[in-house]
């Protein structure tokens, strides 16, 4: 068994944007296992949606837009989210995403946050 084959993570876009069910949006789909270094979703928003501005202190995150259009928010400036649109979104600058009229689908991608680990004192 090869590393690929310990986690079965890949999806066909295509293939998760038409079984998702019309009304979903959020989170599509997401990376999963527990030994993995990196965390990333595939996210829908619903037409003129907004996930508002917030700053995300720890992590940079890396955006690709998939399918539809919106603007994403970086430190004030507001960029076209659409597909093909790649972009480093550094920790610490505030943030925040607007779909268009159709809705929008973006991949994130950024370090995985380790979990809370319970140990015994020293």
């Amino acid at each position: 068994m090869t590393d690929s084959d310990a986690h079965d993570d890949g999806v066909i876009l295509d293939d998760l944007l038409r079984e998702a069910a019309a009304d979903a949006a959020g989170a599509l789909w997401r990376l999963t296992g527990d030994d993995r270094q990196l965390d990333a979703n595939v996210v829908r928003l619903r037409p003129d949606a907004i996930v508002a501005d917030h700053v995300e202190p720890d992590l940079d995150v890396l955006v690709v837009g998939l399918s539809g259009e919106g603007a994403l928010r970086c430190a004030g400036i507001a960029h076209d989210l659409r597909p093909g649109m790649l972009r480093m979104l550094p920790r610490g600058a505030v943030r925040g995403v607007s779909a268009g009229p159709d809705g929008v689908v973006y991949l994130t991608v950024h370090r995985r946050r380790p979990g809370l680990a319970v140990r015994p004192r020293p």
